[in-house]
């Protein structure tokens, strides 16, 4: 389906139907070979409360954004490479069914369609995307995935401390490493995490000393690795930086499986043939 819609008007004036709605907001889309081949909308889990969202699945990308007015204008867009994607299925809860997870490198969040259906159509046509893609390139299936944040409403205390309570004054925040929700005073480090941003990020205290050791660990092997070089080459000295990120990490327990966060909303999607 995709070679036959590859190069055909009908594809063109899709995608630029799509371009349109973003408008000057959102980047271009036309490439050489790219093929739009669904569209739909799905409850995205955010971090106030699940909200809809508009998603369209390329042949290499999916790209989401917030509906303005449905069908005609989108803001906030989102593209995901997707031979970054790793998807998982979730559980249902009473409020929230239907469930997976879009696992990527940078970004990981919780998705869920109107029906049983629509979802197991959606992850079919990614997961052959994404084959597809892994096979073309020869890369392997992404490992390493950012954490998905803990809704806001799933705790009314700092899940690290467990001893402040939030209020309109103590406000949440989230480490960026574990994703729970942590008070300022467990999350006051930086660290800098070159897969999720280019300036050092907000880490709990636990995932601070956790990134810290592993630094420390990857310094002495790298110390251990020029060993050699430096015993093997008179007066050579290797250069050194001072590298002082800071930061904050996590290692937690585990949010009970059968909690309730969401509340289910109508969507539709519909896939191009």
């Amino acid at each position: 389906m995709v070679d036959h819609l590859a190069n055909t008007e009908i594809n063109s004036q899709r995608i630029a139907a799509v371009e349109n709605c973003f408008g000057a907001s959102g980047q271009p889309l036309a490439v050489p070979g790219r093929v739009l081949l669904g569209e739909g909308i799905l409850t995205k889990e955010c971090r106030k409360k699940p909200k809809p969202r508009i998603f369209f699945l390329f042949n290499d990308i999916l790209v989401y954004g917030s509906i303005v007015i449905n069908k005609r204008k989108y803001n906030s867009q989102h593209i995901i490479p997707l031979e970054d994607v790793t998807l998982e299925t979730l559980p249902d809860t009473l409020q929230m069914k239907n469930r997976w997870m879009i696992k990527t490198s940078k970004k990981s969040f919780v998705v869920s369609a109107a029906s049983l259906t629509e979802r197991k159509e959606w992850i079919s046509h990614l997961e052959e995307c994404i084959r597809h893609l892994l096979t073309k390139t020869g890369r392997q299936p992404s490992t390493e995935h950012a954490a998905p944040w803990i809704p806001d409403k799933a705790t009314d205390i700092c899940m690290r401390c467990t001893q402040t309570k939030f209020s309109t004054l103590t406000r949440r925040h989230h480490c960026r490493k574990c994703g729970f929700v942590v008070c300022a005073d467990c999350s006051r480090q930086r660290f800098l995490m070159p897969r999720l941003s280019p300036k050092p990020l907000r880490v709990c205290n636990l995932c601070y000393r956790q990134l810290l050791a592993e630094k420390k660990e990857e310094a002495e092997a790298d110390r251990r690795q020029s060993e050699p070089i430096r015993s093997a080459v008179p007066g050579y000295e290797p250069s050194s930086g001072d590298d002082s990120d800071k930061s904050d990490d996590d290692k937690a327990d585990q949010w009970p499986a059968d909690t309730e966060f969401y509340t289910s909303e109508v969507s539709w999607s519909s896939f191009h043939s």
